[in-house]
This record gives structure tokens, sequence and C-alpha cells, in this order.
């Protein structure tokens, strides 16, 4: 099966553990901030950032869109045209450390609790109004309303407006971990207009602060976005730095299209009808790195590549059934097929090279062990229960994943069956419903890429990705994620997060098969363009 199967689907940065730093280097740093000594490039930005100005960009997209509400979505394809449009109080930069972004400086209190925010002067909103306080706070109810990660808002006691350009967070106890929260940038806070804010999850009209504004978005087809020539850059960069940093529009108007299909996205990068894609298949990247028309880009260790269970749903709420498939699993297996060779094997929720990577629960993971798994089924009672696995053919790693792994589960005596959706619905279903799928197959990217807490949020309560009875996640987990999240030093939060992960693998909550890394294209002629996580069409420009 395995040369078979292997033939069958080969024809179809590093993270260096600086994101979660230190509470004394933090607060040091967030000092600096107010008193306008953190970026250290300090002086006021002349921008020679686009080399031209104009034209059209088109991008490819693996994935399809139903919705730019980035406050209830959590999809990578939201988040890589929504973080265009708007922007945050606080994000991530480059190496995925907390950083101002619509906030201009940041006071801390000398007890912890109380986070003061001083908004950047000149910020419009892209129908016009000028950005406040109150803006800030609206958004934020919204998001502990609808907010896919809103436990990120926990242990607030209260936010305040004292004047428009003031915005007041107040702890009910110090939280060492508390920044890292609120800049979480997989589900972001983004902010959007006081008079939109009421508006009900994935119906949140796009308005945002951003560089581009919307023209256009027609679900599963294409967005298309245009530069806001009221857009005021952060003069205290010269360059982009995550989602934040100085962002300049120097495109007219950018087209994200849906072009799921590999070969066709690929294609049509090799004609010249689009000019970039987010992703190149392994066996395409030779014959595109000898196209002089072409420049590659990588981003390592760019996404997980993970499944997780649906515990309310038979026969996956029985633990020694989860048990069972994961001892099945030959993860080299499926990571070879799934992307024609071009992976890590990783058993942790983190990449390698991150300050929380771990190896805790490794045991389980990659046992290759037929025989384990029936013994755990017989024990289960296990009767040959359908076992449905939710995919989609839009993203390919997925759709393979899924494949191989049912065969694995079928040799081993389970009842394996593919469950094919397009993206956005096979998405909202693993969301929304606790019937009729057992295994939901995705990427973590910046889940991951954010390390700490944020890595293991969607395996806690309220998210609860994996549908636990209840909707309460395991009690085990759960106090080790609580002190993840409030431990006082890094070493406390690594050995929390080891805790967790162990109990993680160990109740299969979730588990990964392995680390891939991100190849990226665009025609020789477009200049700027660097990759990270998510698409950024700031500081693109198109040679003429």
């Amino acid at each position: 099966m395995t040369s078979v199967l292997r033939r069958t689907f080969r024809r179809s940065i590093k993270q260096e553990g600086t994101e979660m730093l230190l509470w004394s280097r933090r607060i040091f740093q967030l000092a600096a901030v107010a008193t306008g000594a953190l970026y250290a490039n300090g002086a006021l930005a002349d921008s020679k950032i686009c080399g031209q100005k104009g034209g059209d960009l088109i991008f490819g997209m693996e994935a399809k869109f139903s919705t730019l509400d980035q406050h209830a979505n959590a999809a990578h394809s939201t988040r890589n045209i929504a973080m265009n449009v708007f922007e945050t109080l606080m994000t991530r930069d480059e190496n995925m450390s907390p950083i101002l972004d619509l906030a201009e400086s940041l006071d801390i209190s000398a007890d912890k609790k109380t986070y003061t925010f001083k908004l950047r002067p000149n910020v419009l909103f892209h129908n016009g109004k000028p950005l406040t306080s109150a803006d800030v706070a609206a958004s934020f109810e919204r998001y502990k309303r609808v907010g896919v990660d809103r436990s990120a808002l926990d242990g607030i006691a209260r936010w305040e407006t004292p004047d428009p350009q003031t915005f007041t967070i107040v702890l009910t106890a110090p939280r060492a971990t508390f920044l890292e929260s609120i800049s979480a940038s997989t589900v972001p806070i983004v902010i959007v207009p006081v008079e939109e804010a009421s508006a009900a999850a994935t119906h949140l009209k796009p308005i945002g602060t951003g560089p581009f504004e919307l023209v256009e978005l027609v679900p599963d087809s294409h967005v298309k976005l245009k530069r806001f020539d009221k857009y005021v850059p952060n003069a205290k960069h010269k360059e982009i730095s995550g989602f934040a940093g100085h962002k300049e529009a120097c495109l007219d108007t950018v087209t994200f299209k849906a072009l799921p299909e590999p070969g066709a996205r690929t294609a049509a990068l090799e004609v010249g009808e689009i000019h970039a894609v987010e992703d190149v298949p392994t066996l395409s990247q030779k014959r595109l790195a000898e196209n002089k028309d072409i420049k590659l880009v990588r981003l390592k260790n760019a996404a997980l590549n993970v499944t997780y269970p649906n515990q309310s749903a038979s026969p996956t709420d029985n633990v020694k059934v989860r048990q069972a498939i994961l001892a099945a699993l030959d993860m080299e297996e499926i990571m070879e097929a799934a992307t024609d060779g071009a992976f890590d094997l990783n058993p942790s929720f983190q990449f390698p090279g991150q300050a929380y990577y771990t190896e805790a629960g490794k045991e389980l993971y990659n046992q290759r062990n037929p025989e384990k798994s029936k013994k755990l089924l017989a024990e289960a009672g296990y009767k040959g229960e359908k076992v449905t696995l939710l995919t989609t053919r839009d993203i390919p790693r997925a759709y393979t994943t899924a494949f191989v792994m049912s065969e694995q589960m079928k040799a081993a005596g389970i009842n394996a069956e593919l469950l094919v959706l397009d993206w956005p619905t096979a998405l909202s279903i693993s969301m929304n419903e606790t019937k009729g799928w057992n295994f939901f197959f995705t990427g973590w990217i910046t889940v991951t890429a954010q390390g700490g807490a944020q890595s293991l949020r969607n395996l806690a309560d309220p998210s609860n990705v994996h549908k636990p009875k209840d909707n309460k996640s395991d009690p085990i987990f759960m106090e080790a994620f609580q002190r993840i999240a409030n431990g006082e030093t890094l070493e406390e939060r690594k050995k929390a997060f080891a805790d967790a992960q162990a109990r993680a693998l160990d109740q299969v909550m979730a588990f990964p098969f392995g680390s891939v890394p991100k190849i990226q294209a665009t025609r020789a002629n477009v200049e700027g363009y660097k990759p990270f996580f998510n698409t950024r069409v700031s500081n693109v420009w198109i040679k003429r």
C-alpha cells in the first residue's frame, strides 16, 4: 500500500524562541514604547518603499473564502485578505513578539494590572471617520461576544475610555501573558467603527483602518481591494514588521482569486495571468526555480499539519477508540504523500527552535502499531461503527492526509470513510456541528507560530475545536493550560506547556502529523514581497 499511495499522490522563519519574552524584559520594552524608544529605526521614515505606484496585483490563493469578518473566522484564507484591510491595537511582529499597531504608546501600572494605550493620531476608517477609543472599546465588546478566541479577554475587570485617544484595560489580577493574548494574530481583535460593532458573527462590514479598503467580495471567487488614499503610515517605523510597522499601499488595487487547484494556480503564474501565489507544490518548485520570470520565496516551518476529533460524536467520544486510531498511524507515510516529501516529522504543537518546543508525549506519536490499535478497539467495545473524516480537496494536503490516514485506519480494522466538501463548508461544520463528522483536517499556521498558550488555545475553553462533552475541555489539560497562561516565569510556563501537550496527546484532543514549509512565488517584476505566516500586500509594487 505504501508505494502505491506515494506514487498516486506524487502525481496529483526560523522561530528563535524570542516570541515569548520574560515578564521583566517585556515590561522594559513596553515602558520604552511609552517614551518612544522601542523602535530601533527611531527617526521618522522618509518613505522610499514604493519604487513605483500603480497597477493591479492579482494573487492566487490556495483556499476559498466566505467572509472577511476577522473576529468570527479562523481560516487563514480570511486572514490573508482581511489583515490588509483591518488593523489592531496590538499585533505580532516579524518574530511573532507583541508589538503596538494602532496604539502609539503603552503604559503599564506598577501593580501590572492597568494598561493604558494612547492611540496613533490621524487614523481614519475607510468611511472617513476618525478612530477614537470608543471604536476600540466597541470592537473589544464585539470580540468578547462573537470572537473565536474570546478567552483571550479572560481576567479583564473592565475597559475604559477616559478621552478619545486613550483606551485603558484593568485586569482583575496581574497576568504575565496578557499582552501575548490580546496581540494574538490567529483571530485578531481588529478594530472596527463603533456603529458596525453590533453586527452578528460573520456579518461584519469590512470597514477598517488599513492601507487597503474593500471594493468587491464574491465568496469563493475573488476579493478586490483598492488603495486607501487617506491612510497615514506609522512614522515610527521604516518598514513592515509582522502585521504592524510602516505600511504603504503602492498598488492601485489587489485582486485575491481563489485558485485551489495547484496545477491551475501554478500555470496561471507561469503564463502571467496572476502575479503571485501563496503555495507552490513541491513537484513544481524545480521548474519554477529555473524560470527567469519567476521568483521563489521560502518560509521554513510555515504550518503544522494537524487533525482533531469530534469528542461528542460516536465512536470518537470514546477515548480508547481515539487512542486506537492514533496508535495505528504512520506519520511518515502520511506526510510523504501529503507534501511530496517536503516535511519534517514533529511530535509537538510547536515548531523546533521555539521557546515552548517540547517532545512531551512523543511516545504516542508515529506509533505505527496496528496490533496495539486492535487491542484498544477491543477494550473500547468497538463494533465497526463508521468514523467520518471531514476534509476538502480545496487544500490538497488536507485531502491527501485524510485519505492516507483512512487507509491506515482500515488496515487496523477501523471503518473509515471520507466526507469531502468545499473548504468553507467543511470548516463551518467543524466549528458549528457536533454530528456528521469524527475528524477534521487543517493546518495550524499562526496558531503554532505564536507559541505558548496561543498554540493550545484551540483546545481550551471556550474554543474547544475538538467538541468535548458539554463543551468543557479535559480538566487536567485545562489546569495545565491555565498555568501556561498565568505562570510568572518562562520556565514555569514551559513546564506547563509540556504537561498540557502530553495530556492532549494522551486524550487525543488533537495530534500533529508534521511540520511543512511554505514555498511561495511571484513574477520577477513584483518587488517588496516578503514571506510571512499570512499574505501581506503592503509595500509591494510592480516594476513596469
